[in-house]
Protein backbone atom coordinates (compact mmCIF):
# COMPACT_ATOMS: atom_id res chain seq x y z
CA UNK A 1 0.00 0.00 0.00
CA UNK A 2 1.40 3.32 -0.99
CA UNK A 3 1.82 4.90 2.80
CA UNK A 4 1.66 8.40 1.39
CA UNK A 5 -1.91 10.16 2.06
CA UNK A 6 -1.29 13.78 2.11
CA UNK A 7 -3.52 13.97 -1.45
CA UNK A 8 -6.49 11.73 -1.44
CA UNK A 9 -8.22 10.95 -4.27
CA UNK A 10 -11.72 12.46 -3.82
CA UNK A 11 -14.74 9.18 -2.82
CA UNK A 12 -17.73 11.36 -4.46
CA UNK A 13 -15.56 10.81 -7.97
CA UNK A 14 -14.75 7.00 -7.46
CA UNK A 15 -17.36 5.22 -5.28
CA UNK A 16 -16.60 1.96 -4.10
CA UNK A 17 -19.79 0.63 -5.90
CA UNK A 18 -19.04 -3.06 -5.11
CA UNK A 19 -16.93 -5.52 -3.45
CA UNK A 20 -16.37 -8.62 -4.65
CA UNK A 21 -15.39 -11.14 -1.81
CA UNK A 22 -14.11 -14.49 -2.45
CA UNK A 23 -15.22 -15.92 0.88
CA UNK A 24 -13.28 -19.22 0.96
CA UNK A 25 -10.39 -20.79 0.46
CA UNK A 26 -11.79 -24.06 -0.70
CA UNK A 27 -13.97 -25.69 -3.16
CA UNK A 28 -15.81 -28.78 -3.35
CA UNK A 29 -15.02 -29.06 -7.22
CA UNK A 30 -11.44 -28.90 -8.97
CA UNK A 31 -12.54 -26.95 -12.14
CA UNK A 32 -9.99 -27.86 -15.00
CA UNK A 33 -10.33 -23.90 -15.69
CA UNK A 34 -10.25 -22.30 -12.63
CA UNK A 35 -8.54 -18.98 -12.45
CA UNK A 36 -8.47 -19.02 -8.75
CA UNK A 37 -7.11 -22.42 -7.98
CA UNK A 38 -8.65 -23.17 -4.48
CA UNK A 39 -7.98 -26.07 -2.44
CA UNK A 40 -9.99 -29.19 -3.05
CA UNK A 41 -12.28 -29.38 0.30
CA UNK A 42 -14.42 -32.59 1.39
CA UNK A 43 -15.52 -33.47 4.76
CA UNK A 44 -11.93 -34.52 6.15
CA UNK A 45 -10.28 -31.42 4.50
CA UNK A 46 -11.89 -27.98 5.75
CA UNK A 47 -9.96 -24.43 4.21
CA UNK A 48 -10.53 -21.65 6.40
CA UNK A 49 -13.17 -19.01 5.18
CA UNK A 50 -13.38 -15.15 5.74
CA UNK A 51 -13.49 -14.08 9.34
CA UNK A 52 -17.42 -12.99 9.81
CA UNK A 53 -16.28 -10.25 11.95
CA UNK A 54 -14.19 -9.11 9.04
CA UNK A 55 -16.98 -9.30 6.58
CA UNK A 56 -19.05 -6.97 8.85
CA UNK A 57 -16.46 -4.46 9.60
CA UNK A 58 -15.54 -4.17 5.57
CA UNK A 59 -19.28 -3.92 5.05
CA UNK A 60 -19.64 -0.81 7.36
CA UNK A 61 -16.59 0.75 6.09
CA UNK A 62 -17.83 0.90 2.64
CA UNK A 63 -21.19 1.69 2.60
CA UNK A 64 -19.16 5.44 3.96
CA UNK A 65 -17.17 5.05 0.58
CA UNK A 66 -20.66 4.41 -2.06
CA UNK A 67 -21.00 0.61 -1.61
CA UNK A 68 -24.27 -0.44 -3.21
CA UNK A 69 -23.77 -4.12 -3.75
CA UNK A 70 -21.36 -6.81 -3.24
CA UNK A 71 -20.88 -10.41 -4.68
CA UNK A 72 -20.70 -13.26 -2.97
CA UNK A 73 -17.92 -16.01 -4.70
CA UNK A 74 -15.34 -18.36 -4.15
CA UNK A 75 -13.72 -20.96 -4.02
CA UNK A 76 -17.33 -21.47 -3.79
CA UNK A 77 -19.17 -19.05 -1.51
CA UNK A 78 -22.35 -21.22 0.16
CA UNK A 79 -19.41 -23.50 1.82
CA UNK A 80 -18.55 -20.69 4.32
CA UNK A 81 -19.72 -22.15 7.43
CA UNK A 82 -21.41 -19.00 8.40
CA UNK A 83 -23.07 -18.36 4.73
CA UNK A 84 -26.26 -17.81 6.35
CA UNK A 85 -25.29 -14.43 8.89
CA UNK A 86 -23.60 -12.93 5.71
CA UNK A 87 -26.83 -13.34 3.92
CA UNK A 88 -28.79 -11.85 6.43
CA UNK A 89 -26.26 -9.17 7.01
CA UNK A 90 -26.32 -8.24 3.33
CA UNK A 91 -29.97 -8.51 3.69
CA UNK A 92 -29.83 -5.89 6.62
CA UNK A 93 -27.72 -3.93 5.01
CA UNK A 94 -29.78 -3.49 2.13
CA UNK A 95 -27.13 -4.09 -0.33
CA UNK A 96 -27.60 -5.64 -3.50
CA UNK A 97 -26.55 -9.16 -3.55
CA UNK A 98 -25.07 -11.52 -6.37
CA UNK A 99 -23.85 -15.03 -6.10
CA UNK A 100 -21.66 -16.67 -8.07
CA UNK A 101 -21.58 -20.89 -7.46
CA UNK A 102 -21.09 -23.92 -8.74
CA UNK A 103 -24.83 -24.94 -7.40
CA UNK A 104 -23.39 -28.05 -5.32
CA UNK A 105 -24.65 -26.52 -2.11
CA UNK A 106 -27.45 -24.18 -3.06
CA UNK A 107 -30.00 -25.36 -0.91
CA UNK A 108 -34.00 -24.93 -0.78
CA UNK A 109 -32.95 -23.03 2.33
CA UNK A 110 -30.23 -21.03 1.05
CA UNK A 111 -32.11 -20.40 -2.22
CA UNK A 112 -34.63 -18.53 0.14
CA UNK A 113 -32.49 -17.20 1.97
CA UNK A 114 -30.98 -15.49 -1.20
CA UNK A 115 -34.30 -14.48 -2.58
CA UNK A 116 -35.14 -12.18 0.20
CA UNK A 117 -31.88 -10.06 0.03
CA UNK A 118 -31.99 -6.34 -2.76
CA UNK A 119 -32.53 -7.52 -6.18
CA UNK A 120 -30.16 -10.88 -6.04
CA UNK A 121 -28.97 -11.93 -8.71
CA UNK A 122 -27.71 -15.91 -8.66
CA UNK A 123 -25.64 -17.49 -11.34
CA UNK A 124 -24.65 -21.17 -11.81
CA UNK A 125 -21.84 -22.81 -13.66
CA UNK A 126 -22.77 -25.37 -15.57
CA UNK A 127 -20.26 -26.31 -18.26
CA UNK A 128 -22.03 -29.19 -20.34
CA UNK A 129 -25.21 -30.35 -21.26
CA UNK A 130 -24.22 -33.80 -20.52
CA UNK A 131 -23.04 -35.19 -17.22
CA UNK A 132 -19.95 -36.73 -19.03
CA UNK A 133 -18.72 -33.51 -19.82
CA UNK A 134 -19.80 -30.91 -16.65
CA UNK A 135 -17.95 -33.26 -14.44
CA UNK A 136 -14.93 -33.59 -17.30
CA UNK A 137 -14.38 -30.45 -16.59
CA UNK A 138 -15.52 -29.53 -12.84
CA UNK A 139 -13.64 -33.29 -11.57
CA UNK A 140 -15.90 -34.75 -8.77
CA UNK A 141 -18.47 -37.25 -10.15
CA UNK A 142 -22.46 -36.35 -9.19
CA UNK A 143 -21.59 -32.53 -9.56
CA UNK A 144 -24.14 -32.45 -12.43
CA UNK A 145 -27.39 -33.50 -11.07
CA UNK A 146 -26.53 -31.58 -7.95
CA UNK A 147 -25.74 -28.68 -9.90
CA UNK A 148 -29.26 -28.89 -11.72
CA UNK A 149 -30.88 -29.56 -8.51
CA UNK A 150 -29.21 -26.61 -7.05
CA UNK A 151 -31.04 -24.43 -9.93
CA UNK A 152 -34.56 -25.96 -9.25
CA UNK A 153 -34.11 -25.16 -5.89
CA UNK A 154 -33.35 -21.05 -7.17
CA UNK A 155 -36.16 -21.18 -9.85
CA UNK A 156 -38.79 -22.52 -7.23
CA UNK A 157 -37.70 -19.47 -4.47
CA UNK A 158 -38.51 -17.29 -7.56
CA UNK A 159 -35.37 -16.80 -9.19
CA UNK A 160 -34.47 -16.77 -12.86
CA UNK A 161 -30.90 -17.52 -12.47
CA UNK A 162 -27.89 -17.24 -14.98
CA UNK A 163 -25.82 -20.13 -16.05
CA UNK A 164 -22.62 -19.94 -16.99
CA UNK A 165 -21.13 -21.92 -19.31
CA UNK A 166 -16.88 -21.92 -19.97
CA UNK A 167 -16.40 -22.84 -23.86
CA UNK A 168 -13.36 -24.80 -24.26
CA UNK A 169 -12.57 -27.45 -27.00
CA UNK A 170 -14.38 -30.23 -25.15
CA UNK A 171 -17.35 -28.59 -24.69
CA UNK A 172 -17.98 -26.70 -28.18
CA UNK A 173 -20.17 -28.97 -29.62
CA UNK A 174 -22.50 -29.04 -25.81
CA UNK A 175 -23.89 -25.15 -26.51
CA UNK A 176 -26.79 -25.51 -28.41
CA UNK A 177 -27.71 -28.05 -26.27
CA UNK A 178 -27.34 -26.33 -22.79
CA UNK A 179 -29.32 -23.75 -24.12
CA UNK A 180 -32.21 -25.73 -24.59
CA UNK A 181 -31.65 -28.00 -20.87
CA UNK A 182 -31.60 -23.85 -19.72
CA UNK A 183 -34.35 -23.01 -20.82
CA UNK A 184 -36.22 -26.39 -19.69
CA UNK A 185 -34.80 -25.29 -16.48
CA UNK A 186 -36.94 -21.88 -16.00
CA UNK A 187 -33.43 -19.95 -16.05
CA UNK A 188 -33.36 -16.66 -17.24
CA UNK A 189 -30.20 -16.08 -19.28
CA UNK A 190 -27.40 -18.23 -20.60
CA UNK A 191 -23.83 -16.34 -20.34
CA UNK A 192 -20.60 -18.03 -22.52
CA UNK A 193 -17.32 -17.20 -20.73
CA UNK A 194 -13.97 -17.45 -22.74
CA UNK A 195 -11.43 -19.81 -21.33
CA UNK A 196 -9.01 -17.20 -19.80
CA UNK A 197 -4.91 -17.77 -19.47
CA UNK A 198 -4.94 -17.70 -16.04
CA UNK A 199 -3.78 -20.10 -13.80
CA UNK A 200 -5.53 -23.49 -14.66
CA UNK A 201 -6.43 -21.64 -17.86
CA UNK A 202 -2.81 -21.01 -19.11
CA UNK A 203 -2.36 -24.52 -18.85
CA UNK A 204 -5.25 -25.68 -20.49
CA UNK A 205 -4.06 -23.07 -23.19
CA UNK A 206 -0.66 -24.50 -23.63
CA UNK A 207 -2.43 -27.76 -24.33
CA UNK A 208 -3.97 -26.66 -26.63
CA UNK A 209 -7.45 -27.35 -24.84
CA UNK A 210 -8.57 -24.10 -25.21
CA UNK A 211 -10.37 -22.56 -28.74
CA UNK A 212 -7.70 -20.81 -31.07
CA UNK A 213 -8.50 -17.54 -31.83
CA UNK A 214 -9.82 -17.81 -35.15
CA UNK A 215 -12.52 -20.24 -33.77
CA UNK A 216 -13.12 -17.51 -30.98
CA UNK A 217 -14.17 -14.97 -33.54
CA UNK A 218 -16.17 -17.55 -35.81
CA UNK A 219 -17.67 -18.58 -32.46
CA UNK A 220 -18.77 -15.00 -31.07
CA UNK A 221 -20.43 -14.06 -34.62
CA UNK A 222 -22.55 -17.30 -34.51
CA UNK A 223 -23.36 -16.48 -30.88
CA UNK A 224 -24.49 -13.40 -31.54
CA UNK A 225 -26.67 -13.71 -35.10
CA UNK A 226 -27.66 -17.49 -35.06
CA UNK A 227 -27.54 -18.69 -31.20
CA UNK A 228 -29.46 -15.31 -30.27
CA UNK A 229 -32.26 -15.31 -32.54
CA UNK A 230 -32.84 -18.71 -31.94
CA UNK A 231 -34.05 -18.52 -27.93
CA UNK A 232 -36.27 -16.60 -25.90
CA UNK A 233 -33.48 -16.54 -23.20
CA UNK A 234 -31.07 -13.80 -22.79
CA UNK A 235 -27.10 -14.58 -24.00
CA UNK A 236 -24.55 -12.87 -23.26
CA UNK A 237 -21.26 -13.71 -24.65
CA UNK A 238 -18.12 -12.31 -22.96
CA UNK A 239 -16.11 -11.49 -25.93
CA UNK A 240 -14.31 -8.42 -26.06
CA UNK A 241 -16.97 -5.28 -26.76
CA UNK A 242 -15.20 -4.23 -30.33
CA UNK A 243 -16.79 -7.32 -31.21
CA UNK A 244 -20.19 -7.52 -30.17
CA UNK A 245 -23.08 -5.80 -32.26
CA UNK A 246 -23.76 -2.02 -31.62
CA UNK A 247 -26.94 -3.04 -30.20
CA UNK A 248 -25.21 -5.26 -27.56
CA UNK A 249 -22.56 -3.35 -26.29
CA UNK A 250 -23.97 -1.88 -23.87
CA UNK A 251 -26.85 -2.25 -20.44
CA UNK A 252 -24.88 -3.60 -17.94
CA UNK A 253 -26.46 -3.22 -14.12
CA UNK A 254 -23.18 -4.19 -11.90
CA UNK A 255 -24.01 -7.77 -11.97
CA UNK A 256 -21.01 -9.14 -15.00
CA UNK A 257 -23.80 -10.34 -16.93
CA UNK A 258 -22.38 -8.35 -19.96
CA UNK A 259 -18.87 -8.62 -19.43
CA UNK A 260 -17.71 -5.38 -18.62
CA UNK A 261 -16.34 -4.80 -15.62
CA UNK A 262 -16.68 -2.04 -13.95
CA UNK A 263 -13.01 -1.93 -12.63
CA UNK A 264 -12.43 1.54 -11.22
CA UNK A 265 -15.52 1.28 -8.73
CA UNK A 266 -14.53 -2.52 -7.47
CA UNK A 267 -12.66 -4.07 -5.17
CA UNK A 268 -11.74 -7.60 -3.90
CA UNK A 269 -11.43 -9.12 -0.62
CA UNK A 270 -9.79 -12.40 -0.42
CA UNK A 271 -10.77 -15.02 2.02
CA UNK A 272 -8.16 -14.80 4.44
CA UNK A 273 -8.86 -11.00 4.98
CA UNK A 274 -6.59 -9.40 2.44
CA UNK A 275 -7.81 -6.48 -0.28
CA UNK A 276 -6.71 -6.90 -3.59
CA UNK A 277 -7.39 -5.77 -7.00
CA UNK A 278 -9.86 -8.66 -7.70
CA UNK A 279 -9.62 -12.37 -7.19
CA UNK A 280 -6.26 -12.22 -9.16
CA UNK A 281 -4.66 -11.62 -5.81
CA UNK A 282 -4.26 -15.25 -5.67
CA UNK A 283 -1.69 -15.73 -7.72
CA UNK A 284 -0.66 -12.09 -8.29
CA UNK A 285 0.87 -10.62 -4.71
CA UNK A 286 2.06 -7.94 -6.04
CA UNK A 287 -2.02 -6.94 -6.75
CA UNK A 288 -2.69 -7.13 -3.20
CA UNK A 289 -3.24 -3.80 -0.83
CA UNK A 290 -3.40 -4.81 2.58
CA UNK A 291 -5.29 -6.87 5.24
CA UNK A 292 -9.01 -5.65 6.53
CA UNK A 293 -7.62 -6.39 9.87
CA UNK A 294 -5.33 -4.18 10.22
CA UNK A 295 -5.81 -1.32 7.45
CA UNK A 296 -8.43 1.15 7.17
CA UNK A 297 -10.56 0.41 3.62
CA UNK A 298 -11.12 4.62 3.21
CA UNK A 299 -6.78 4.49 3.35
CA UNK A 300 -6.46 1.18 0.80
CA UNK A 301 -9.28 2.72 -1.62
CA UNK A 302 -8.47 6.35 -1.46
CA UNK A 303 -4.34 5.49 -1.43
CA UNK A 304 -3.81 2.39 -2.96
CA UNK A 305 -0.98 3.64 -5.80
CA UNK A 306 -2.32 0.56 -8.09
CA UNK A 307 -5.87 2.00 -8.00
CA UNK A 308 -4.53 5.86 -8.03
CA UNK A 309 -2.62 4.79 -11.46
CA UNK A 310 -5.82 3.28 -12.72
CA UNK A 311 -7.95 5.92 -12.09
CA UNK A 312 -5.43 8.67 -13.79
CA UNK A 313 -4.18 6.47 -16.46
CA UNK A 314 -7.53 4.31 -18.13
CA UNK A 315 -8.06 4.82 -20.37
CA UNK A 316 -5.83 6.73 -21.96
CA UNK A 317 -2.90 4.83 -21.03
CA UNK A 318 -3.68 1.55 -22.87
CA UNK A 319 -1.34 0.20 -25.77
CA UNK A 320 -1.36 -2.46 -28.22
CA UNK A 321 -4.33 -2.48 -30.13
CA UNK A 322 -6.37 -1.27 -27.23
CA UNK A 323 -4.73 2.41 -27.45
CA UNK A 324 -6.12 2.20 -31.22
CA UNK A 325 -9.80 0.91 -30.69
CA UNK A 326 -12.67 2.90 -30.56
CA UNK A 327 -14.65 1.19 -27.89
CA UNK A 328 -11.72 1.66 -25.17
CA UNK A 329 -13.39 4.31 -23.55
CA UNK A 330 -16.16 1.59 -22.26
CA UNK A 331 -14.13 -1.64 -22.46
CA UNK A 332 -11.28 -0.08 -20.38
CA UNK A 333 -8.84 -2.81 -21.70
CA UNK A 334 -11.36 -5.38 -21.01
CA UNK A 335 -9.94 -6.99 -17.99
CA UNK A 336 -6.80 -5.24 -16.79
CA UNK A 337 -6.07 -7.93 -14.07
CA UNK A 338 -6.15 -10.25 -16.73
CA UNK A 339 -3.98 -8.34 -18.67
CA UNK A 340 -1.40 -7.62 -15.87
CA UNK A 341 -1.62 -11.88 -15.49
CA UNK A 342 -0.51 -12.37 -19.11
CA UNK A 343 2.37 -8.86 -19.48
CA UNK A 344 2.95 -7.38 -15.44
CA UNK A 345 2.03 -4.21 -17.47
CA UNK A 346 -1.59 -2.76 -16.06
CA UNK A 347 -1.71 -1.29 -19.28
CA UNK A 348 -1.37 -3.81 -21.90
CA UNK A 349 -3.64 -5.04 -24.46
CA UNK A 350 -6.25 -7.92 -23.90
CA UNK A 351 -4.83 -11.21 -25.50
CA UNK A 352 -8.02 -11.86 -27.09
CA UNK A 353 -7.82 -8.80 -28.88
CA UNK A 354 -3.77 -8.38 -29.41
CA UNK A 355 -4.43 -11.93 -31.15
CA UNK A 356 -7.03 -11.06 -33.53
CA UNK A 357 -5.64 -7.86 -34.47
CA UNK A 358 -2.15 -10.48 -35.49
CA UNK A 359 -4.44 -12.72 -37.51
CA UNK A 360 -6.22 -9.65 -39.43
CA UNK A 361 -9.17 -10.15 -37.19
CA UNK A 362 -9.98 -7.62 -35.19
CA UNK A 363 -13.20 -5.78 -37.00
CA UNK A 364 -11.48 -2.54 -38.45
CA UNK A 365 -15.10 -0.49 -37.75
CA UNK A 366 -13.69 -0.35 -34.12
CA UNK A 367 -10.41 1.19 -34.64
CA UNK A 368 -9.45 4.53 -34.88
CA UNK A 369 -9.92 5.73 -38.86
CA UNK A 370 -6.68 7.23 -39.07
CA UNK A 371 -4.98 4.58 -38.11
CA UNK A 372 -6.65 1.33 -40.29
CA UNK A 373 -4.49 1.58 -43.51
CA UNK A 374 -1.52 0.47 -40.67
CA UNK A 375 -3.50 -2.40 -39.77
CA UNK A 376 -3.52 -4.62 -43.40
CA UNK A 377 -5.77 -6.40 -44.46
CA UNK A 378 -8.85 -7.70 -42.84
CA UNK A 379 -10.37 -11.12 -42.56
CA UNK A 380 -13.26 -10.63 -40.14
CA UNK A 381 -15.65 -9.37 -42.55
CA UNK A 382 -15.15 -12.53 -45.29
CA UNK A 383 -15.67 -14.48 -42.48
CA UNK A 384 -18.88 -12.75 -40.79
CA UNK A 385 -19.99 -12.96 -44.79
CA UNK A 386 -19.66 -17.09 -44.83
CA UNK A 387 -20.67 -16.89 -41.36
CA UNK A 388 -19.11 -20.33 -40.62
CA UNK A 389 -19.21 -21.94 -37.42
Amino acid sequence: MDKNKSKKTNPSKYPLNYIYFYLTEGCNLRCRHCWIEPKFQNKDHVYPSLDLNLFRSIIEQAKRLGLSGVKLTGGEPLLHPQIHQILELVRMENLRLTVETNGVSCTRELSEKMAVCQNAFISVSLDGATAETHEWVRGVPGCFEDALAGIRNLVKAGFRPQIIMTIMRHNKEEIESLVHLAESLGVGSVKLNILQPTARGERMHERGEALSIEELVRLGQWVEDTLSASTNLRIYHSHPLAFRPLGKMFGDNGDGRCGICGILGILGVLAYGSYALCGIGETVPELVFGHSATDRLEDIWNNTRALKELRKGLPRRLEGICSDCLMKEHCLGSCVAQNYYCSKNLWAGYWYCEEAQKRGLFPESRLNPKLKPERGTNKLQKEHERQEV
